[in-house]
């Protein structure tokens, strides 16, 4: 008679048993049903109903990169929490942020999470920048059913590329198509005004400071257009959530540190609501 795993205390033999270095396609082939595109799609879209969340901004500067979100996710016209976080860790020396339906975005997010601690315990070495960029893409196009139905995943991808001594960008469609960016980028509804104040205001040579303010400058032009951006709340305390990765590896600001530059940009835009100039040559 079959041994009964759970009431002897043993592994099941599945994981016993030498496989990929994918925790991804470990589980897509002993629990399928747990991977966020397994689910089954809904009959209808349900774009107003699920709460979605915006905006993510990313930059680089000589010393890495920094992204930052807002906090505000909606649910149609209604704000359905005002302080989600969209940026997240991904590993020492890589984040992502999220932009879409958020019950599914924070899901991938984790099982990415899982998939890159998983690698390095299995390889004994960490994955290359390139592969981690394009196992996300995998996952994004594993949850094509469902974003066909309005429930769609759109990160942003980002890290410190150790073989090449730089930071890097990565942005994806909805099929799981994966580009890299150049300078800066954005995602979300809020995305074209955050774009346009970053071209305005990125330049060669920022400093770790400047590139912070630079973001955080973006996400407030973004929320001054779009209702589905949240800005800062003083009276909450609830700032964006930002971070940077360099050589030094991943390190989120806390609060206090983002409000101080909250303070910095609000001061700016008492004495010009537009945000500061960019020269004209």
């Amino acid at each position: 008679m079959a041994t009964d795993p759970a009431r002897s205390g043993r592994l099941p033999a599945a994981y016993l048993t030498p496989g990929s270095s994918s925790f991804a396609e470990f589980l897509g082939d002993h629990a399928p049903e747990l991977l966020p595109g397994r689910r089954t799609p809904p009959v209808t879209a349900l774009t107003t109903e699920a709460p979605h969340g915006t905006t993510i901004v990313a930059l680089s500067f000589p010393s890495g990169i920094v992204m930052a979100g807002d906090r505000r996710a909606t649910m149609g016209n209604y704000i359905a929490q005002r302080d989600i976080e969209k940026v997240f860790h991904a590993d020492d020396y890589s984040c992502v942020g999220i932009a879409g339906t958020a019950g599914i975005a924070i899901e991938m997010v984790r099982l990415f999470q899982v998939e890159l601690e998983h690698y390095e315990k299995i390889e004994g070495t960490t994955m290359s920048l390139e592969g981690k960029a394009n196992r996300l893409a995998q996952m994004i196009r594993s949850n094509l059913g469902m974003a066909m139905q309005g429930l769609a995943v759109v990160p942003l991808f980002a890290g410190f590329d150790l073989e090449t001594d730089e930071g890097r960008i990565f942005s994806y469609d909805i099929t799981g198509g994966r580009y890299e960016e150049h300078k800066f980028h954005s995602v979300g509804s809020g995305s074209v005004f955050a774009r346009g104040a970053l071209k305005k205001l990125w330049h060669d040579g920022l400093s770790n400071e400047d590139a912070v303010l630079c973001a955080v400058q973006s996400l407030y032009d973004a929320a001054d257009e779009d209702s589905a951006t949240g800005g800062p709340d003083l009276t909450r305390r609830i700032f964006p959530v930002v971070a940077t990765v360099t050589f030094d590896g991943y390190r989120r600001l806390s609060d206090d540190e983002v409000g101080a530059y909250i303070e910095t940009v609000l001061a700016g835009r008492m004495q010009n609501p537009g945000g500061p100039p960019a020269p004209l040559r």
